[in-house]
């Protein structure tokens, strides 16, 4: 009797076993939608899943290195805590990376070594507000999300009527000293003003910024991306300025999120992952919970760099 339970239950088994094994076993659960805070669930897409590298599959993590503080890209979630992120960039990463069934897990990098590390295979995709310029791109290939150049902020009245760069001329303009947009301006001034257009610079944007309110320059040229987060915090106060001709500021730099040269499946499969949350308003959504439409993309790009 015992002789034949063991028999038994040793058959029952080997069914168990043969049934696991099969070809009718349940597939491994998908990943699952990763929601992004304040916009919603991000799913999956199997056509996105099936354009990635044959070394990751979905529900893989891929790794991205980043370096915090620099808003509105990224930043650490609570001060002293250098392993949990918020941040426009920190959002979109997820989001792309959900649309291609990947989970994707930050770290905290120099700034400095973030293209090194990205070299030596520490990690896969470097991001955090990193300029797609040709210099990086002789190792690293960048999917551009977002553009920024030089924006101009007036005050709230806009007394000169400002409405784009041409109109600085003859005008008096504060900006950060030894700044890209103190270069980017004194040489605009040479080339297209008739009438001189003055330039002070001050130590701190926020100098700029305080020169502005008291009436001591008409206008503060900066990053259209820092201007965009001060005309938010001083609201009526100040206006910025979007030139028609320049909608995402004079002279935009793409902003990318950056892979080695040699993984084109993987930078191909993140601007089409990329390109689905612009066409289903997901990257919209992203841009304006951090106020930043104005530096927006209308398609996903590779290795777009002016300079």
């Amino acid at each position: 009797m015992n002789t034949m339970l063991r028999a038994g239950s040793l058959l029952a088994l080997l069914g168990l076993m043969t049934t696991a094994c099969g070809s009718d076993a349940p597939a491994e659960p998908a990943a699952g939608p990763v929601t992004i805070e304040g916009v919603g669930p991000v799913e999956a897409d199997g056509a996105l899943v099936g354009q990635l590298p044959d070394r990751l599959s979905e529900g893989d993590r891929i790794s991205v290195a980043t370096n915090a503080p620099y808003e509105p890209f990224i930043a650490f979630l609570e001060e002293g805590n250098q392993e949990d992120f918020v941040g426009l960039d920190h959002d979109l990463v997820l989001a792309a990376s959900a649309r291609l069934g990947l989970e994707a897990e930050f770290q905290q990098q120099p700034f400095d070594g973030l293209v090194p590390g990205l070299q030596a295979g520490k990690y896969d995709l470097i991001a955090g507000g990193i300029t797609d310029n040709r210099e990086r791109q002789e190792v690293a290939s960048f999917v551009d999300y977002s553009a920024s150049g030089t924006g101009v902020l007036t005050t709230g009245d806009n007394p000169e009527g400002i409405g784009a760069i041409s109109d600085l001329c003859g005008l008096h303009v504060g900006v950060q000293q030894a700044s890209r947009q103190q270069e980017i301006l004194e040489e605009y001034a040479e080339e297209n003003c008739d009438e001189p257009l003055e330039i002070t610079s001050y130590p701190e944007n926020t100098q700029a910024v305080t020169a502005l309110k008291a009436g001591m320059v008409d206008a503060v040229g900066a990053t259209q991306v820092n201007l965009v987060q001060t005309a938010a915090e001083l609201g009526d106060e100040v206006e910025l300025v979007i030139d028609p001709d320049h909608p995402n500021g004079y002279l935009a730099s793409p902003n990318g999120f950056g892979f080695l040269k040699a993984e084109e499946e993987l930078v191909e499969a993140y601007r089409a992952a990329l390109q689905s949350l612009m066409d289903d308003g997901t990257y919209g959504q992203i841009l304006a919970k951090w106020g930043q439409e104005a530096i927006a993309l209308d398609e996903a790009t590779v290795n777009q760099a002016i300079d």
